[in-house]
């Protein structure tokens, strides 16, 4: 057990879009990534995902609005709805992420963002 300094984690990587996982409680993992420009549509039909902004701004799209979350607040995306988030005017934004271990990266879309191993750091 060691207190885990995110600042310090986001130093170990630099590729947008690819999460790496920080730790892991139960059946849940804490991610931290990197987001710049748009993602892509996709929903988890069995898993809840929280993004909380380290820094940067997220805007959370879903198919009826935006989402505006700024540094230090968090959205949790119920599962089963669409969501695509994005970062605008080249900004990178800092997030970490609580999800379960079995949540895709990219639900059940194939997209050449798509993710299947988040690296430990």
């Amino acid at each position: 057990m060691k207190a885990i300094n995110i600042k310090e984690k986001f130093t170990k990587f630099s590729k947008n879009w690819h999460p790496h996982q920080i730790a892991v409680v139960d059946d849940m993992q804490v991610i931290l990534a990197k987001l710049n420009g748009e993602f892509v549509w996709h929903s988890h039909e069995d898993e809840d995902e929280l993004f909380q902004v380290i820094k940067g701004t997220l805007h959370m799209h879903f198919r009826d609005r935006v989402e505006i979350v700024k540094p230090g607040e968090l959205i949790v995306v119920p599962k089963g709805v669409e969501h695509n988030p994005k970062t605008i005017n080249d900004e990178e934004v800092h997030v970490l992420l609580f999800e379960k271990l079995t949540t895709a990266h990219t639900g059940n879309v194939k997209h050449e963002r798509t993710q299947t191993e988040y690296p430990r750091i």
